[in-house]
C-alpha cells in the first residue's frame, strides 16, 4: 500500500493521520504540533496518550510528543514548558514517497505570544514515518533583528509495558540534574537507568544513542541539535495528583525527551536552529 495522509478529527481535534510502510501510522494534532500516536506495523502502539487527555485546548494534551518551546519546564518567566502547546499550528507542508509520509506544521509569533514572550519566532515540526521508525524535527527561525535565545524539548512519551521492568542504556558518565533532589548535579555511573521511583532527570551534553529495552516495545533513540535528554516518570503519588492521568498509568510511560535543559539556544536574527529525535523500533 503506498503511504497516505489524510485529515482527520482525533477526539475533536483537527489533526493529520499518516498510514505508511507496511501499515505504520502517526497521527499529528493541528494542536501544539503534537503527535499523538504512532503505530508500527505489527500494530503496537509506541506513545503513551493518557486516557483523560483533555482535548479542548484549554490546557496541553498529556501524552504523545509535545512541544515544548520557548522554555523548558519552568525553567524562566513563562508558562511551564512554554506556550505553544495548546496553539493551533498550520500545514505547510505534506507528501509521500514509496517508503515514507511526511508532513511539516509550522506557527509564528503573533499578539497573544508576543505578549507572553515579545521576541519575533518562526516554528517548523517536521513528522517523517517510515516503516519502523519516525524522524521529528524542531526548526526554530529568528526573522526579527536581535538575537533569540529559548529553551525547550520534544517532551515524547514512550508507552511501557511495565516501567520497573525497563531500563535506558547509553547515560552513563554524564551528569545530570536531579530534580527530585532539589537540583543536585550527579554523575551516572549505571550502564543502565533503572526507574525505582519518581524521576526527573536531565543528562547535559548527551551525545551516544541510547536503547530503551522495553521487551517487545523496545526503542533505539538518537537526537541531534537537542544538547540534553530529559527522563521523567511521576511514580506513584505525583501521578496521582494529575487530573489528565489515570492513578496506575505511571507504570504505562516514561518520557525520554530531546530538550534543550540548561543553556538555552542563541539564533542571530536572520538565521534557524534544527533539533531532531529518531526513534526506532528494535
Amino acid at each position: 500500500m503506498k503511504p497516505v495522509i489524510e485529515s482527520i478529527l482525533f477526539n475533536g481535534v483537527d489533526a493529520l493521520r499518516l498510514v505508511g510502510p507496511g501499515g505504520a501510522e502517526a497521527v499529528v494534532a493541528l494542536q501544539g504540533a503534537q503527535v499523538l500516536s504512532w503505530k508500527t506495523p505489527d500494530g503496537r502502539e509506541r506513545l503513551y496518550l493518557s486516557e483523560q487527555a483533555v482535548f479542548d485546548g484549554s490546557v496541553p494534551i498529556r501524552g504523545g510528543i509535545p512541544v515544548c518551546f520557548p522554555q523548558f519546564a519552568s525553567l524562566g518567566p513563562l508558562p511551564r514548558h512554554g506556550f505553544v502547546r495548546t496553539r493551533r499550528w498550520t500545514v505547510a507542508t505534506q507528501r509521500c514517497g514509496d517508503d515514507y509520509g511526511l508532513v511539516t506544521l509550522e506557527s509564528a509569533d503573533d499578539e497573544a505570544s508576543r505578549a507572553l514572550w515579545p521576541h519575533p519566532f518562526r516554528l517548523e515540526l517536521t513528522l517523517m514515518l517510515e516503516a519502523d521508525r519516525i524522524d521529528l524535527e524542531l526548526c526554530v527561525s529568528n526573522p526579527g533583528d536581535a538575537p533569540l535565545a529559548f529553551t525547550g524539548a520534544l517532551h515524547s512519551y514512550l508507552r511501557v509495558t511495565q516501567v520497573e521492568d525497563v531500563s535506558l542504556e547509553g547515560l552513563r558518565g554524564y551528569d545530570y540534574r536531579d530534580a527530585t533532589a532539589g537540583d543536585r548535579i550527579v554523575r551516572e555511573t549505571g550502564t543502565e537507568l533503572l526507574v525505582e521511583g519518581e524521576t526527573d532527570r536531565a543528562y547535559f551534553n548527551a551525545k551516544r544513542p541510547l536503547l530503551l529495552k522495553a521487551a517487545n516495545l523496545s526503542l533505539g533513540i538518537a537526537q541531534e541539535g537537542f544538547p540534553d535528554v530529559v527522563v521523567w516518570n511521576p511514580w506513584v503519588e505525583r501521578c496521582a495528583a494529575f487530573g489528565d492521568m489515570l492513578d496506575k498509568d505511571w507504570r504505562h510511560m516514561l518520557c525520554v525527551e530531546a530538550a534543550v535543559a540548561r543553556t538555552p539556544v542563541t539564533v542571530a536574527p536572520g538565521e534557524e536552529w534544527y533539533g531532531r529525535q529518531t526513534l526506532v523500533a528494535v
